[in-house]
């Protein structure tokens, strides 16, 4: 694995470019409002799975099970997105992905039962999945053309519409049946991709200069990784499975701990996730100062060893106020993880990287969840949660283990 600190590409920080370039500025601004965007949907979606199980009927564990469409489609369609991107261009998959994920959102409403919600919930997922390879792939090729580590901020512009949209479903889950809220989230979604993918579409994707040769359908065996690098990619999918886990497991658990284990009331539990989201946020909008600071090792390490000793905290806390703190330094430790190995896996093998290191990661958020509910029966919930510090640290040790293997390239 090229040397993950020390390196003449953008996420590792090096020599600028020209950040002033209007193309790359409008580019930019487009990428980030396909972020945006993509948070702003699934957390208003998510706000409104109560209604939809009440219009379905469906049982919690008929929803469970249609709920696992969205996942399997997504981790189903991230591989062949690679390949869609290698074949037509990051751009123009990123633009059709995004029509597709503001119409599929519109769908849930028009089920009539847990199975064709699972179905609906299928076809959703698959346009998640696409839109999260697509926009990533586009983004990392920006990074490498601005030699600036700006993925978290992407990221972070994610979070940010992940938090607005579920504030705004949180009001007007009051005043519109979920039909018209879900409506216009779609009509909003198409709106956004209309204007940010008239950018996309009308400016060709960026080249650093340094990345070899671009890869395209004429190229395919170009885009396809050496050894070295695949092995790499998958060594950056595990440690994006491990912030995935965490962050899968603080969004089902982390309420229900605070209730059951600490006494807290539901309002108080609530804030268990929204300080570890915010937190989240913050640490991927000071990322890249961060990583041009510390390098990507380092802030790897740091990362993965800060939310070990957070969630141990949050974990095993006496008291609610502890937990709320060792949440929040979870958030902070776990926040530019993942932009971080999905950037450089990116990098080293283009969509194709993407792809592999995104299936893996959203393979923990598919683990994360039942592995809690799993441990928790078997021994306790505070004990099952301290598998998200044991994994942190896994992810800090991979990244400080491979950052010298063969194929490096100094700065």
């Amino acid at each position: 694995m090229p040397n993950l600190n020390k390196t003449r590409t953008a996420l590792s920080g090096g020599r600028r470019g020209n950040t002033a370039d209007p193309a790359l500025r409008r580019l930019r601004i487009a990428l980030t409002a396909f972020f945006a965007l993509d948070g702003l949907l699934f957390a208003g979606w998510v706000v409104r799975i109560p209604a939809i199980k009440q219009q379905t009927g469906a049982s919690t564990g008929d929803l469970g099970l249609a709920l696992l469409g969205v996942s399997a489609g997504a981790v189903a369609t991230m591989t062949v997105t690679g390949r869609l991107c290698t074949r037509f261009g990051n751009h123009p998959v990123t633009v059709v992905t995004g029509l597709l994920f503001s119409v599929g959102i519109a769908l849930p409403p028009l089920a009539g039962s847990p199975l064709v919600l699972g179905l609906v919930l299928l076809v959703f997922g698959t346009a998640y999945g696409a839109i999260n390879v697509a926009m990533n792939s586009a983004a990392i090729d920006l990074v490498a053309a601005l030699r600036r580590p700006v993925m978290p901020s992407f990221h972070a512009a994610f979070s940010l519409g992940g938090m607005l949209g579920a504030g705004l479903g949180g009001l007007l889950a009051g005043q519109l049946t979920v039909t018209r809220h879900l409506l216009l989230l779609a009509a909003c979604g198409l709106l956004i991709t209309a204007l940010a993918g008239r950018v996309l579409l009308t400016t060709p994707a960026p080249d650093s200069g340094e990345r070899g040769p671009r890869r395209t359908g004429m190229d395919r065996a170009a885009a396809r990784p050496a050894g070295g690098h695949r092995r790499a990619v998958v060594f950056l999918g595990l440690i994006a499975l491990c912030t995935a886990y965490g962050e899968g497991a603080l969004a089902d658990w982390s309420a229900l701990h605070l209730e059951e284990d600490l006494g807290a009331h539901a309002g108080l539990a609530a804030a268990g996730y929204s300080v570890f989201a915010l937190a989240m946020t913050v640490g991927r909008l000071t990322g890249t100062a961060l990583l041009e600071r510390l390098g990507q090792t380092r802030a790897l390490v740091a990362g993965g060893a800060t939310a070990t000793v957070g969630m141990l905290l949050g974990a095993l806390a006496p008291s609610l106020p502890v937990a709320l703190v060792g949440f929040t330094v979870t958030g902070l430790g776990l926040s530019n993880i993942f932009p971080v190995a999905i950037g450089r896996a990116g990098e080293l093998a283009g969509p194709s990287g993407v792809a592999t290191a995104s299936t893996l990661g959203y393979g923990g958020i598919l683990l994360g969840p039942p592995a809690i509910g799993l441990l928790a029966d078997r021994s306790s919930l505070p004990v099952a949660l301290t598998t998200v510090a044991a994994l942190s640290a896994v992810a800090a040790l991979v990244a400080w283990a491979v950052r010298d293997t063969a194929g490096a390239r100094s700065g």
